[in-house]
């Protein structure tokens, strides 16, 4: 998420990201709009039409438990009504009481030891002033829930943020994912703005791209299209319609994946379209459907809050390719490439937006991570849609490299580079595939095979189609698919 030049981040597990985004230097996070959340006060953003309250929404505007209304007092910015909040949550001495410590953490400087200090008090664990290390902590306490009423504070906070927040996350609104764990990316709603059918130019018109530079490929029914990540970086989302099938882009820039998404689903009759909500969850974007306005998990392609919750919905993915704008115009000078005409003022120099958080080992908002195999940033290949999760290093495909692989019962050939995190993978039938001096060929044990993005075909005519993947940061895989996955172990390339 682009953060909009207040301090969202805390502290990360390797100290504070210093990475060029702003640090707020007054002692209470954005005072001037995250108050006390009285009933008077959000009965008038009702009637100023600045929020509507979403049909299933509980009321929230009556009497409230106290403590809803010390956990409101938290985040206020009467320093009196915080110290008097923490001494209440210090004398409840219910662990449960955590929750509301923390949040109010994220918005707290000069009384973040205060914060701590109540809440080591309430757990009897010490992650000092940390609201980075505290949600880690929390993120691993599965018997631990916040207490009745918590989610209440959660949405009016997220509402004073923003009101259309209010229309995602509501008392009563359904959920799969802790609520307490959708955080505020830095944002407004559409604050990162979704591009739908962008305006696209030809090859030769694209003289603004550099042939090193990189691009997202797709192709489909013939259709091909290139949206360099120059670009994509400061939308994060398309939506379109590439050979005849609606799909959309989902880029978690946080995670490094951008996923082709299919948009038609079951029982309905018109595609899904997708926006940046401006929440995060486990430091992956949550993307939201402007059909339903319900929240979505980016990497999975499911529905995690709100009406389409619990609906079994999982968005098809389609095969995408990150390679150099160079590669990818000699293989396809058909293609045709986003605009920098895009109706938005930004500046799209490569890097502009994220090379810092690039260049870092760091993560900026707190996801749990298995880093016995990889660190959380390493890259990583994840084959989608295989009936078997899989992920390969990034690192395996150095230098350029063919693996001939299986995930779950299917044998797979997988061709990558890199230097360019380039990889895609095809379905076989089990055979060894090897490179050759050409790199639109392979060869197998009875000839040469052409590589294209649908497949592999072979000199007998027999054809081996691609499947769907993505490149992901590891923190990313391993927190989503890592319990129903496999990472592949270090192979050597066929070369």
């Amino acid at each position: 998420m682009i953060v909009c030049g207040v301090d969202v981040h805390g502290q990360s597990k390797r100290g504070t990201v210093e990475s060029g985004y702003p640090k707020l230097n007054g002692a209470v996070f954005m005072s001037s709009l995250v108050q006390s959340i009285s009933s008077t006060l959000f009965a008038t953003i009702v009637a100023a039409g600045l929020v509507v309250l979403p049909a299933h929404a509980q009321d929230v505007r009556g009497d409230r438990s106290e403590p809803v209304s010390r956990a409101i007092d938290l985040v206020s910015d009467n320093p009196r009504a915080v110290t008097d909040a923490i001494d209440y949550f210090i004398k409840r001495k219910n662990p449960d009481g955590v929750f509301a410590l923390v949040q109010a953490m994220r918005f707290h400087r000069n009384l973040r030891p205060a914060l701590g200090v109540a809440a080591s008090s309430i757990t009897g664990v010490d992650h000092g002033d940390s609201w980075f290390k505290w949600m880690e902590w929390l993120q691993q306490q599965d018997d631990l829930v916040p207490f009745d009423g918590f989610d209440e504070s959660r949405a009016l906070l997220l509402a004073q943020i923003d009101p259309n927040f209010y229309g995602f996350i509501y008392p009563g609104v359904a959920h799969n994912i802790a609520l307490w764990e959708a955080v505020w990316g830095g944002v407004l709603k559409d604050g990162i703005p979704a591009l739908t059918n962008p305006e696209l130019v030809t090859e030769s018109e694209a003289d603004y791209l550099t042939d090193d530079e990189l691009v997202f490929g797709v192709e489909i029914n013939g259709d091909v299209r290139a949206y360099p990540l120059r670009i994509m970086d400061w939308h994060e989302m398309f939506n379109d319609v590439v050979g005849g099938v609606p799909v959309s882009l989902a880029y978690c820039t946080l995670c490094g994946s951008g996923i082709l998404f299919e948009t038609v689903v079951e029982g309905r009759d018109t595609p899904l379209t997708f926006g940046s909500s401006g929440l995060l969850y486990r430091s992956n974007k949550l993307m939201y459907d402007h059909q339903t306005q319900s929240l979505w998990n980016q990497f999975t392609g499911r529905p995690v809050v709100g009406d389409l919750t619990g609906s079994s919905i999982e968005l098809k993915t389609r095969p995408v390719t990150i390679t150099t704008w160079g590669d990818w115009r000699r293989s396809h000078p058909e293609t045709r490439v986003l605009s920098l005409n895009t109706g938005y003022d930004r500046n799209y120099t490569p890097g502009a937006p994220y090379a810092d958080y690039f260049n870092s080992p760091d993560l900026i908002f707190p996801a749990p991570v298995d880093e016995a195999a990889l660190q959380p940033k390493d890259y990583v290949f994840a084959l989608r849609g295989s009936g078997a999760e899989k992920a390969w290093r990034l690192s395996a495909f150095e230098g350029g490299a063919v693996l001939n692989d299986m995930a779950g019962v299917v044998p797979v050939t997988l061709i990558g580079n890199a230097a360019t995190r380039t990889v895609r993978a095809y379905r076989t039938d089990g055979r060894v595939f090897s490179k050759t001096d050409d790199p639109s060929v392979l060869a197998d044990e009875n000839g040469n095979w052409a590589v294209s993005e649908g497949g592999l075909s072979g000199p007998d005519g027999t054809v081996f189609h691609r499947m769907p993947g993505h490149i992901a940061f590891w923190f990313a895989w391993d927190g989503y698919l890592g319990d129903e996955g496999e990472l592949a172990a270090l192979a050597e390339p066929s070369n």
